[in-house]
């Protein structure tokens, strides 16, 4: 058990130290808190690759093509979300590969697998609106015809001729047969008299 003697001489001297003061010494422990970087502000974290992140967020924006503030903000909580993600996949493997599992470890697996659940259920959430916005604007919007990139393909079809000022008379036909009824069956004529 630590004395009262012990614990006020610990408070004495952590109020001389202020820090570190110089830039290497700054960036030395800024790290020191991060575990897993699950729950960071940034989505890239230290040791991971700008570009990607960066390349996801251009992929999502390619294929889902915001058209305003709202749904951008969709298409970034997707990419943070699959990104931490993988983060997350990455420490449950590195986690799993650290030798026998032991109580601590399995609690650390279960916290990351808990994670997992809670990023893909904001991915799926924010796809989810996304996708009903998109559908709800695309029902609103006024349809547009699509205006030729160039010359037509086709040429015009042939101005449809004048209307005459007086009314087409079409013939009359009448079917007659060229024999009588009576001539055409003799076998039948035959068997009625």
């Amino acid at each position: 058990m630590t004395s009262q003697k012990q614990i006020d001489a610990n408070r004495r001297n952590a109020q001389k130290s202020t820090g570190p003061k110089t830039p290497e010494g700054k960036a030395a422990v800024r790290l020191n808190a991060l575990k897993h970087g699950l729950r960071a502000r940034a989505a890239v974290g230290p040791g991971e690759n700008a570009e990607e992140f960066h390349q996801l967020c251009a992929d999502l924006e390619s294929d889902w093509q915001p058209r305003n503030r709202t749904e951008q903000a969709l298409v970034e909580e997707m990419a943070v979300s699959h990104w931490k993600l993988a983060r997350a996949e990455e420490a449950e493997t590195r986690l799993m590969l650290q030798g026998p599992l032991n109580k601590d470890r399995m609690a650390l697996i279960v916290q990351v697998s808990q994670y997992q659940a809670r990023l893909k259920r904001a991915f799926m959430t924010a796809l989810h609106e996304l996708q009903k916005l998109q559908q709800t604007a695309a029902l609103t919007e006024p349809v547009q015809p699509e205006q030729p990139a160039g010359p037509p393909l086709v040429s015009p079809p042939p101005p449809a001729p004048a209307e005459s000022p007086e009314p087409v008379q079409f013939p009359t036909y009448v079917m007659t047969s060229p024999n009588p009824p009576e001539a055409q069956n003799p076998a039948a004529n035959a068997a009625n008299s």
